[in-house]
């Protein structure tokens, strides 16, 4: 039985606090909310979320944790015991959340070490609208992870937490290389990259529409900030992409109209994306090549099995 219902956020510890906050501020579109020393939480103007990037000043680079949103206390109380039975090592019991809009939740290391949070019950943040022509991120759509061992983490998040494959992709000489995982009907909340070490692929913010999307690439663009991939739209889950490197070296994706599946009646693909029309549909996207897929691989992460500070 599937306990987790969405995608909450991703928080980032940082070397350099200052100018990636004014990144994310000033050229990604996110809004600080509540900023304390080295510490800031970023939301998304239509999100009902109270963050969707948490940016933490830290002597190494390193995913924090990933969280997702469950419907219930007693759910979050159901799966910590499971996840605790069936030998996953808790970083903290169920109990109330000392973060923005608080709520209950516990956190837990997953296979290679990441700390994922799991919570209910998190203040609704007052968000509006996001109005035709703007173009700033409407919510956090998704996040990709390297990992080292990729059929493992994605058999964890399968078997403890219930993610559902959407589509895979292949390559003639490398064999399966990405695996695209959801925990509601999004095609995809979280994918699973195959990489030499675990770290951070991107994370991606949806915009409100195609207009919206390619107005926000052009100004990341005309801010000078390197582009690696785009604009285009892939096969698997039909979306459109840009990426980009914030100033730490973490790639930023901005995207639109992922694709919403029938989960009962869904059957996933394998793709091969050495085919141009599988990584682009479009074909505008500069070409999927040695280095664009090594811009991606990021930083070995300097985290794992080391809970953040709350």
């Amino acid at each position: 039985m599937r306990l987790i219902t969405h995608l909450r956020h991703v928080d980032l510890a940082v070397p350099d606090h200052a100018r990636q906050l004014e990144f994310y501020r000033d050229t990604w579109g996110l809004k600080p909310e509540h900023t304390d020393s080295g510490l800031t939480f970023l939301a998304a103007e239509g999100s009902p979320e109270q963050y969707v990037v948490r940016l933490r000043q830290a002597a190494d680079k390193r995913i924090d944790l990933i969280a997702f949103g469950a419907a219930s206390a007693a759910d979050v109380d159901t799966l910590a015991a499971r996840l605790a039975t069936e030998g996953v090592r808790l970083v903290s019991e169920p109990s109330t959340l000392q973060t923005p809009g608080g709520g209950y939740g516990f956190r837990f290391f997953d296979n290679e070490g990441r700390t994922v949070e799991v919570s209910s019950d998190v203040a609704v943040r007052r968000h509006r609208t996001i109005e035709e022509g703007e173009s700033v991120p409407v919510r956090l759509s998704h996040v990709v992870i390297n990992s080292a061992d990729p059929e493992g983490t994605r058999a964890f998040y399968e078997k403890h937490l219930s993610f559902a494959l959407s589509d895979t992709l292949m390559h003639p000489r490398m064999g399966e290389m990405m695996w695209f995982m959801r925990v509601n009907a999004w095609h995809h909340s979280m994918a699973i990259a195959r990489c030499p070490h675990p770290s951070l692929h991107h994370a991606s913010f949806e915009l409100r529409g195609l207009d919206e999307y390619m107005r926000g690439t052009g100004r990341v663009l005309r801010a000078g900030v390197e582009k690696i991939w785009g604009p285009g739209r892939h096969l698997a889950g039909n979306n459109t992409f840009s990426y980009f490197l914030d100033p730490s070296g973490n790639t930023m994706e901005y995207t639109t109209e992922l694709e919403k599946l029938d989960e009962d009646s869904w059957h996933p693909h394998l793709y091969d994306f050495s085919d141009p029309a599988v990584s682009d549909q479009w074909g505008t996207a500069n070409a999927m090549n040695e280095f664009v897929a090594q811009r991606s691989f990021n930083d070995p992460d300097k985290g794992l099995f080391q809970a953040p500070p709350v």
